[in-house]
């Protein structure tokens, strides 16, 4: 089953995204913010994608994809799920491998095929 980290500081947004995941069989990890994140994917090395909003305290969301390429993770798949709309922040994001740039509020079954795409499933 295929590992998906969601890194948010709403509890609501982690709970519907965690909720809509495993529903469609995936294994959830949930963080608050970016720190918390990075020392999920860290310890989570065979994490598939990784679902993060753009504004959270401690670490932004770009900011921990930024360290978690750093640390050598060039694999897992990023997907940013935010309000942000900054074309600056998406070239921040693309340059750090992110692979797509989600518009709050969460859309289950329209982001599921982008989803079953980066995680091969």
């Amino acid at each position: 089953m295929p590992q998906i980290l969601i890194v948010d500081d709403s509890s609501g947004i982690r709970h519907q995204v965690t909720t809509f995941l495993k529903e469609n069989g995936y294994d959830v990890i949930a963080a608050d913010d970016g720190r918390t994140g990075l020392e999920q994917a860290k310890k989570n090395p065979s994490l598939k994608l990784i679902i993060a909003d753009v504004n959270m305290p401690d670490m932004d969301g770009l900011t921990m994809v930024e360290k978690i390429r750093e640390a050598g993770n060039q694999n897992v798949a990023v997907l940013m799920l935010t309000t942000e709309s900054q074309p600056m922040l998406k070239q921040r994001a693309k340059a750090s491998g992110v692979k797509g740039w989600l518009v709050k509020p969460f859309n289950g079954p329209g982001t599921l095929p982008i989803i079953k795409q980066l995680v091969g499933s």
